[in-house]
């Protein structure tokens, strides 16, 4: 046992314990006391010194937070979060103080309808209703994030939750505006790199301190916007983050695999089962700076920035109970170059504004092995450009139009290479129209997308495909694909006294992906020997989904039930044959449908004992089957999230019981994952009423260190979620 390593991590602990001590003290009770005294010794200052300078003003806890409800959503077009069909969540700057994670998976996967792919605390990326990857994008500003997250599990997002100012989780037909494959949702995170508005009090700026026990991660954020005159606004942030291997709680072996390695002859084997407490191979950190600058005259602005990110992280192991088999133990090293511009022009008659948003990027990390040599390197640039031409809203009508263009390639050089020199290339044409008609309003949108895929002859690849004995042309010669995909939807909601109802009608298509056409070889970051079908076709989906939302009076509710159907369906099936040490799996298509519901509400009890009481309600589950191969893998249980909150002067607490179902629903490869039951809470500070930007929280994670695996996360029998983790945050902006 490493006795400093342990040292430091009673060290983090007790003082993690000493500040939540410090902190509970700063009770309603307490906090009037301090503050009466405070009071009390400014007037007798006054009236001795003739001083008429005011002590400072509490800061008010129920006025730190904003009313989601009334929140003007961004993604999709500008309006209410109740006129949306579907579901939308926002989470603003105040809540990501306390619910912000190393990676935007984790730190959305308590919203309705999100989870997370839980690889590791640097690479778990959001998953939207069941669906990952592709058809559950995730933007910065409206545009993709150029990486290579999407293709698998072990890439991180390089959207770094340090660097966001406000994220959207949108759920329904408006997601359609920004890709045909948002059919499980799409994920907007909004940053201020490029400045929107000029400064009032000669500058903005903000910082944000991260300290954590689980991991002893430690991370820091800061920004700055100073006006240059003549309506020249620039900025600079900067982001850095460290952590180290994660405590979770209990052993890291499912149960399943402990007595299968307890039963083995190989004592390196056994000594498996005995495993716990920290999860090897998942520290790492990771480092952001950008600049902009943007000129702002009115609702005129045009900017432009500059952003970079490293990361380096390791990815947990799939242990092996062959003792002929090495595990992998692989370290990422991911590097991202970033341009990005964005202008707003006014327009007149019967437009409003013309929206236009491009993003140009250089991509690439390094797969290193355990003794430090670079087995694979992935390469990737591409760019994106999109207009949105916004309709002034003219006798209740109105809308936004637009267009679209996105470049992408990708490239791996190294040992296991799986994927031939590629490139997708897709032009896209899309509208959102909507009428108000008294107490009804209709809305429809429709998208056709341009898409042609290529792949490059590749020796390496077509002497996989030999090996293999497969008939597959991917590696002997170039392939060139083009699909066009037509997506629309139509619906309508009705406001009755306090309660909209909607009702909305889908059909998306979402052409294939580089890698379900042209893989053919091992990736040791996922475990598998993926091969891909040049021959896939176009995937296709009709979805109904009705949602209800209320935002009147002391209940609060928004939900949705929805149902899809799919023809042509992509997913990866396991062939149960070995290549190269891993698993076989080939990318098919099928039928399928993706069903579920998710439910978020909150109410105010009233006032009792001198504190503002009042409930959050968050609950969702989906099902998922595929014709001919079973239960779809990776798909969440039902969940329910209950939490008390409290709010009294500068103080506001939460306590939050989270619950997740069993899942026995398992894809033919998979083991069932038995429930959980955490317990966490937070406690936030306000000292300031003219300054409520300036917060310190305290937050307890999974209070009883339950041992908890993720169904969604292919390494829930190797890797469980973080055990007890104590977080102190402090944020101030001025």
């Amino acid at each position: 046992m490493n006795l400093n390593r342990v040292r430091v991590s009673v060290k983090i602990q007790m003082i993690s314990y000493a500040a939540l001590a410090a902190a509970l003290p700063v009770s309603p009770a307490a906090a009037q006391a301090v503050d009466t005294s405070a009071a009390a010794v400014s007037d007798a200052d006054a009236g001795s010194a003739g001083a008429d300078m005011a002590a400072p003003t509490p800061g008010d806890a129920k006025a730190a937070h904003p009313d989601e409800d009334q929140a003007i959503v961004i993604t999709g077009t500008r309006r209410p979060a109740g006129d949306v069909l579907g579901n939308v969540s926002v989470v603003e700057t105040e809540e990501l103080t306390h619910d912000l994670k190393p990676s935007i998976g984790d730190t959305l996967a308590d919203m309705p309808g999100v989870s997370s792919t839980s690889f590791g605390p640097s690479a778990s990326r959001p998953i939207l209703r069941g669906e990952q990857g592709e058809r559950a994008p995730v933007l910065i500003d409206g545009i993709s994030s150029l990486d290579l997250s999407a293709t698998d599990p072990d890439h991180a997002v390089t959207i770094n939750p340090l660097t966001a100012e406000r994220i959207e989780v949108l759920h329904g037909p408006g997601a359609l505006l920004y890709t045909p494959s948002a059919i499980g949702g799409v994920v907007n995170v909004t940053d201020t790199r490029i400045p929107r508005h000029v400064p009032r009090d000669g500058f903005d700026a903000d910082a944000m301190l991260n300290l954590a026990s689980a991991a002893k991660e430690r991370s820091i954020n800061a920004g700055v916007d100073v006006p240059l005159g003549g309506h020249f606004v620039a900025h600079a942030d900067g982001a850095y983050s460290k952590y180290d291997d994660l405590h979770v709680g209990g052993f890291l072996l499912s149960e399943p695999l402990r007595q299968q390695a307890l039963a083995s002859p190989d004592p390196d084997i056994r000594a498996l089962a005995a495993l716990k407490d920290r999860l090897p191979n998942t520290a790492g950190r990771s480092d952001d700076a950008a600049a902009g600058l943007a000129y702002i005259d009115g609702d005129l602005d045009v900017g432009i920035s500059y952003s970079h990110h490293d990361a380096k992280y390791g990815v947990p192991i799939r242990f092996s109970l062959d003792p002929a088999i090495e595990p992998e133990v692989p370290t990422i090293n991911a590097h991202q170059d970033r341009g990005d511009v964005r202008a707003n022009v006014p327009l007149g008659g019967p437009f409003k504004i013309v929206e236009i948003r491009g993003g140009i990027s250089k991509y690439h990390h390094d797969e290193i092995e355990e003794d430090g040599e670079i087995g694979s390197s992935f390469f990737s640039n591409g760019g994106e450009m999109r207009a949105d031409v916004v309709q002034n809203e003219r006798g209740g009508w109105g809308g936004t139009t637009g267009a679209q263009y996105f470049t992408q390639d990708a490239r791996i050089r190294g040992d296991e290479k799986y994927l031939p020199d590629s490139r997708k290339k897709n032009v896209g044409l899309f509208t959102l129209q909507s009428i108000q008609a008294g107490k009804v309003r209709f809305e429809a949108g429709a998208r056709v997308d341009f898409a042609r895929l290529n792949s490059k002859e590749d020796e390496r690849i077509a002497e996989l495909v030999e090996e293999a004995g497969s008939d597959s042309i991917v590696g002997e010669e170039p392939v060139s694909r083009k699909f066009t995909a037509k997506s629309g939807s139509v619906g309508a909601n009705y406001d009755l006294d306090g309660w909209r109802m909607g009702l909305s009608l889908s059909h998306a298509e979402r052409a294939p992906g580089i890698d379900e056409l042209f893989s053919f070889g091992p990736h040791g970051g996922s475990a598998q020997f993926l091969i891909g079908n040049p021959d896939l076709r176009i995937e296709k989906s009709n979805g109904a989904e009705l949602s209800v939302h209320r935002t009147e009076g002391p209940i609060h509710v928004q939900g949705s039930v929805y149902y899809s159907r799919y023809s042509n369906y992509i997913f990866q099936a396991p062939t149960g044959e070995i290549e190269d040490g891993l698993p076989i799996y080939e990318y098919r298509q099928g039928k399928a449908k993706y069903y579920g519901f998710e439910v978020e509400s909150d109410i105010k009890f009233g006032k009792a004992l001198g504190i503002d009481w009042g409930g959050e309600l968050v609950s969702d589950a989906v099902r998922a089957r595929i014709d001919g191969f079973g239960n779809a893998p990776e798909i969440p249980p039902f969940r329910v999230l209950a939490d008390l909150t409290g709010s009294r002067g500068q103080v506001d607490g939460r306590i939050e019981v989270e619950r997740a179902a069993a899942q026995h629903k398992n894809a033919p490869n998979e083991k069932p994952t038995p429930g959980y039951t955490m317990v966490n809470a937070s406690l936030d500070w306000h000292p300031f009423s003219a300054n409520p930007e300036l917060t310190l929280s305290l937050t307890g994670n999974n209070l009883f260190d339950v041992n908890a695996r993720r169904h969604s996360s292919e390494l829930k029998d190797f890797a469980p979620l973080a055990g007890r983790d104590i977080r102190l945050t402090a944020r101030v902006g001025f």
